[in-house]
């Protein structure tokens, strides 16, 4: 598995930095965003590093699409959003901050401003709780 050791999301799927991991499988990771725009605000990243869509493996997007589906699903019943952005960021010039390929899934409500991201840390109490919440809806 191709790994970078200056990125974070690689430092993730190696265990040498922390989050609240909600789902793993051979090929995906799912954890809660720590700069979290709305309540349940989610990532899904491939293990194996890739800068963004232009380097990741159409196995991996597959894998990814299928998770994103699954965890849509349990983020839903836990937080029960009024919709739910699926998005994905290429290169700095669109917004991507973290440079390995990774997907948000940003529960939605009806006048809510708009904003792809925050520099906001969310509370670590309640990151571990939607988690936890989330994955046992996975179940």
């Amino acid at each position: 598995m191709a790994h970078d050791p200056n990125c974070i999301f690689c430092l993730i799927v190696n265990g040498k930095a922390d989050a609240h991991k909600v789902y793993e499988d051979e090929h995906t990771l799912v954890f809660m965003d720590i700069f979290p725009v709305s309540d349940g605000h989610t990532l899904l990243i491939p293990k194996d590093h890739c800068q963004d869509l232009f380097e990741a493996s159409p196995d991996a997007l597959a894998s990814l699409m299928a998770t994103s589906k699954c965890v849509a699903t349990a983020l839903r019943a836990v937080v029960e959003p009024e919709g739910l952005m699926v998005f994905q960021l290429n290169g700095a010039a669109a917004g991507q901050t973290v440079f390995h390929y990774h997907m948000h899934l940003l529960p939605r409500w009806v006048d809510q401003e708009l904003a792809l991201h925050t520099r906001v840390l969310g509370d670590p109490a309640r990151l571990a709780e939607l988690a936890e919440q989330i994955s046992t809806a996975l179940d």
